[in-house]
């Protein structure tokens, strides 16, 4: 049975309940995830071939410190970098090191920023030049997967709502999608009640109801959906060593719809790549 709560009721402590936050609390994620999509913007002018993607992870540091904001991920359970950079196979958690980006490459770049406690959190991938169709295809099926599951997010539907949509869109493009990784409730806490499956059932899993917020991060793959975890613990890869694409987007759900917190303020939704703008979905 799942269970809903004022979110201030326990802010601290992730109890398996869903948060159901008040209009002070959109108020403060907007501004911790525009922060976010702020500095995903201008990831975009500096990914390049030749650039380590240690510079990325200094930038992302550098960004939020500037900007009176902590990187979620640094020293995260013992994670000691402020982004996740995962190129080509890897599939999330891609550690920045001082290898540099190759003309062709693919990367996701993850970054969630706390502003006064509250996490923003959203991924983009990145073309690094030149890159092959197969790899273009792949981020805008996966784009448009994320888009298809924004669209369920409103009051009464269900969590498989999302996920279905997004298998059945990602499958039909002869993708697959990973199901070892999920979106998750986010606010005050970085990793929250409920999971969201970007595979399912219409009608399956817990209700969404009004001041849920939660992140949408679909990671679909050009072959086949299976992945392992690498040796450092956090790095995930196809095991068959397929293509790999993610984007993430923060929403809540609002009385009428839903509110997408993470949107790019300079339209670069898609950074260097070919797919559509989004539309915002309206209240």
């Amino acid at each position: 049975m799942t269970t809903y709560l004022a979110a201030e009721a326990n802010p601290t402590r992730n109890t398996g309940a869903i948060r159901l936050y008040d209009a002070a609390a959109f108020d403060g994620m907007r501004r911790a995830c525009q922060l976010t999509a702020r500095c995903l913007d201008e990831l975009a002018a500096i990914v390049e071939p030749g650039l380590p993607t240690e510079a990325i992870d200094r930038f992302v540091y550098d960004f939020a410190i500037a900007n009176d904001a902590v990187p979620a991920t640094l020293n995260y359970r013992g994670y000691t970098k402020s982004v996740c950079t995962s190129i080509n196979h890897v599939v999330c958690h891609g550690i920045p090191n001082d290898k540099p980006l190759k003309e062709g490459d693919i990367v996701n770049i993850d970054v969630t920023l706390i502003v006064d406690g509250w996490h923003g959190d959203s991924s983009r991938m990145y073309p690094v030049g030149r890159i092959k169709r197969a790899a273009e295809r792949l981020c805008d099926v996966t784009y448009r997967s994320l888009l298809l599951g924004i669209e369920q997010v409103r009051p009464g539907g269900n969590i498989g709502d999302i996920g279905e949509a997004i298998q059945t869109f990602a499958e039909a493009e002869r993708c697959s999608v990973v199901r070892d990784f999920c979106g998750h409730g986010v606010g005050r806490l970085f990793h929250d009640a409920p999971n969201i499956l970007h595979y399912g059932r219409r009608g399956e899993g817990p209700e969404m109801r009004p001041g849920m917020i939660f992140t949408i991060e679909p990671m679909i793959n050009i072959g086949r959906p299976h992945v392992k975890i690498l040796n450092d613990g956090w790095t995930a890869v196809t095991r068959d060593r397929s293509l790999s694409a993610q984007y993430e987007h923060t929403v809540g759900v609002t009385e009428t719809g839903c509110e997408v917190f993470t949107l790019s303020p300079a339209g670069l939704h898609t950074p260097g790549l070919a797919a559509d703008d989004p539309a915002s979905p309206a209240d």
